[in-house]
């Protein structure tokens, strides 16, 4: 079993609040709240995630 290397947001809330984290996996991209990293995560492919970061950028900008 390999392991994940999963990686905090750069732009995650310095007080804890709204941390996203990511992961490269063989069937795509993982995504997990930090707080709770036994909670599950999503699994999106590299087509929906890219469409993701799209929304979310046009959302904050």
């Amino acid at each position: 079993m390999e392991l994940i290397q999963w990686r905090k947001s750069r732009r995650s809330d310095s007080q804890g609040d709204a941390c996203v984290e990511v992961a490269p996996l063989p069937s795509g991209v993982g995504v997990r709240d930090s707080k709770n990293p036994d909670g599950g995560h999503l699994i999106l492919s590299p087509d929906a995630f890219r469409e993701l970061l799209v929304k979310a950028v046009d959302r904050w900008t």
